[in-house]
């Protein structure tokens, strides 16, 4: 059973509850929250953005909605709306209804009485949301002193202490008294989840609550929602860009684009039925972590319209591969799929789509590209780059005038893994877990560092002068992770581009006709190198930080995080054109990232790093389908996936409390302290891991395939092992 979101005419149900939830005619019995016609316009100094065009829909008690889309579709200012929390210039128009309450036309002063209290919201960022000069208690009591004014001092302390109990904080009556900046990020997040319940609200809006967190984390979070939730009663808006996360939680869907619903339903008809194109390329764009078999993603190609002006036909049609002159009279109103359910769609040719139509076939998306390495034996393959036991500890000192060493960060421990030819060689853990300064090692180039690194024959060990670091440099080169950043202001693209051709010494006409090659190459127009990096969007900046990497024809290109920064349309484009890259000029990747579905679609082999170690590598299919290290099983777990059935169905390790300090590591095992396998271990064997570090091992099922690990088959302690009920999903 699901809240449907009701925007158009009835069909046949079974009582009158359900017709009147069909045609969107909710008493205020029904739906705690209800929007209609909802319109945000901004004034700009080009004219005037119409943000939120005509949205619509009713939230029933302790059910959830997923609010989908690109960036610019109009999510947040939907949210923000909702709460009244627009600058004072924005124009809001339509209703929003709280328990029958217009919400809309009252001042910041009336507002103040039902943010916080029955309406409550959990933001993306939760270190600029918490003040930094106030305790983390006297934030939450803060909260439950403005609602509840007779409340006790005690009574207050007490609930607090409660609310931090209830969203997973460890010593919740002696962190208290902790400042946010003490708090790790998802710490954070869970602050911000206790200070928004702390009044029991009935509607609960998360703004990408887990963007910026680990994925182990993201599903610590997405879990104490789902505990608030159900502790609270409460309603949930859940606004992400993440298809998987609202895949497990939500009951309906509301997919937005250009300002405006253009599919709404229940959470099973919006993805196993999409009758949206838009809403069909979004699920063709995401890379799954449970799916081994190789399929070029669906990149949504072109942009989102500007809202200066109203669209006259349907706002997607530019970017849509269906789209007929008929699209273009007028824009298509949100209308029924089926007769008798909330399935809607902002599509004319709506009939004729559904879920028997391949994705791959509407958005004819590219072939797989075949490498010529990948008939090569990886054995018989040149290596392109190796790491020989390398380390960069760090001395941790204390005192002003005299400093003393009080310990070490072991940032990385021992580091020995290879790269061959046409491979892309994958780096996943979790912040802290030493990916980036692994990279940075990498790219020293240093003579005097704690281990060997091998570049294209060179080693570290011999570079000692400017002209065999220049060697090492035009074999390696990096893609970052901020296009924007990486890319100077200042400079033309061709600038941009002719900088390292300059320094590696060619004439002016062989630049020219290399920095055309590499437009081409990476799929932008040679005409548009004259302009500026702000002229661009997010993902042909990426593209042109790519064809910066491979200007001078590395051998090796490290990518630190290349797509994280990049909505998932766009995300499509960019993981395509280096999957086609390295087919076709036969390039080796060094991938560092922190979603590991798009490390399967991409990489052939990966390590899994923790507190500056690896604790298991191999070929991906055999770690991702039969991992062996406990740390490696929980962060697949973690991974949400866009399959509704399959993510209330799976089941879920999540780990207790965050990344120790590597001051802190255990003297044996360093996941000791968060092992689901440790914790079921009777005493004996539990010693075995406090005191003897386990090795690197190789499985007995796979040469290819090696794990840190003394008991990989152990029991999971069932505390840290979720499985959610399906009854109240069921189709």
């Amino acid at each position: 059973m699901s809240s449907e979101i009701t925007t158009g005419a009835a069909g046949p149900a079974r009582t009158d509850v359900e017709r009147l939830h069909v045609a969107g005619l909710h008493t205020p019995a029904d739906a705690v929250l209800s929007v209609r016609d909802l319109n945000v316009r901004f004034n700009s100094e080009n004219g005037v953005v119409h943000a939120v065009r005509g949205v619509d829909f009713d939230l029933l008690p302790g059910k959830t909605l997923g609010i989908v889309g690109e960036s610019g579709s109009g999510k947040s200012v939907t949210s923000l709306a909702i709460m009244g929390l627009l600058p004072p210039t924005a124009q809001v128009s339509g209703s929003v209804r709280l328990k029958g309450q217009e919400l809309l036309g009252l001042s910041d002063r009336a507002m103040c009485g039902y943010r916080g209290n029955d309406l409550a919201m959990v933001f993306q960022d939760p270190l600029s949301s918490l003040t930094p000069v106030f305790t983390v208690g006297t934030q939450i009591i803060e909260a439950l002193t403005i609602h509840n004014p007779s409340m006790s001092k005690r009574a207050k302390e007490a609930r607090a202490v409660e609310l931090l109990a209830m969203v997973g904080i460890p010593s919740p009556k002696e962190r208290l008294k902790a400042f946010p900046h003490e708090f790790s990020g998802g710490m954070r997040q869970r602050v911000m989840i206790a200070i928004a319940i702390a009044n029991n609200p009935r509607v609960l809006i998360a703004d990408e609550p887990t963007t910026a967190l680990d994925v182990t984390i993201q599903a610590q979070v997405l879990e104490v929602l789902h505990t608030a939730q159900e502790e609270t009663g409460a309603a949930v808006v859940m606004i992400t860009h993440d298809l998987g996360v609202v895949a497990g939680m939500a009951d309906d869907i509301m997919v937005m684009y250009a300002g405006r619903p253009v599919e709404t339903g229940a959470v099973d008809d919006i993805y196993y039925n999409p009758r949206m194109p838009y809403t069909m390329g979004l699920l063709g764009a995401v890379p799954r972590v449970d799916v081994a078999e190789k399929s070029s993603l669906v990149p949504i190609e072109g942009m989102p319209p500007n809202l200066l002006t109203t669209p006259t036909g349907c706002s997607f049609a530019p970017r849509c591969p269906l789209a007929s002159d008929a699209c273009l009279d007028g824009e298509p109103a949100l209308a029924p799929v089926d007769r008798g359910s909330g399935h809607r769609a902002a599509c004319i040719k709506s009939e004729s789509l559904g879920g028997t139509v391949d994705v791959h076939d509407v958005f004819a998306a590219p072939p797989v590209p075949v490498s010529r390495f990948d008939a090569v034996p990886r054995t018989e393959r040149t290596t392109v780059l190796q790491l020989k036991d390398v380390r960069k500890h760090f001395p941790l000192t204390r005192g002003a005038l005299i400093k003393r060493r009080i310990g070490t960060v072991k940032a990385v421990d021992g580091l020995s893994f290879d790269i061959r030819e046409g491979e892309c060689f994958s780096i996943v853990g979790e912040s802290g877990s030493g990916k980036t300064t692994t990279l940075l090692e990498i790219m020293e180039f240093h003579p005097d560092q704690d281990g060997e690194v091998v570049i294209g024959g060179l080693s570290n060990k011999q570079a000692a002068d400017a002209k065999t670091k220049g060697r090492m440099r035009r074999e390696l080169q990096m893609v970052f992770q901020d296009p924007t950043g990486a890319l100077d202001p200042r400079f033309t693209v061709y600038e941009v581009l002719a900088e390292p051709l300059e320094n590696a010494g060619m004439d002016r006409q062989a630049i020219k006709k290399r920095i055309m090659e590499l437009m081409k190459l990476v799929g932008l127009q040679p005409d548009h190198v004259n302009r500026f990096p702000n002229q661009f969007s997010g993902g042909q900046r990426q593209r042109i930080g790519i064809a910066r990497a491979l200007a001078v024809n590395p051998k090796l290109v490290v990518l630190d995080e290349p797509v994280s920064a990049l909505d998932v349309s766009v995300q499509a484009g960019v993981i395509n054109l280096l999957d086609h890259l390295r087919a076709e000029l036969g390039l080796s990747y060094l991938l560092v990232a922190h979603d590991l579905s798009v490390v399967r679609h991409i990489s052939n082999r990966v390590a899994v790093m923790y507190l500056g170690k690896i604790v298991e590598i191999g070929e991906v299919d055999r770690v991702f389908d039969n991992p062996r290290h406990p740390y490696t099983r929980a962060l697949l777990s973690a991974i949400p996936v866009p399959d509704p059935h399959l993510e209330r169905t799976r089941e879920r390790i999540i780990l207790q409390g965050d990344l120790p300090s590597p001051l802190q590591a255990p003297k044996g095992c360093n996941f000791a302290t968060r092992c689901p396998v440790f914790a079921a271990l009777p005493p004996a064997k539990q010693e075995k891991c406090l005191t003897l570090e386990p090795p690197l091992e190789t499985a007995a099922s796979a040469t290819d395939q090696q794990f840190a690990c003394f008991f990989p088959d152990g029991e999971l302690d069932e505390d840290m092992l979720v499985v959610h009920e399906t009854a109240d999903h069921a189709p």
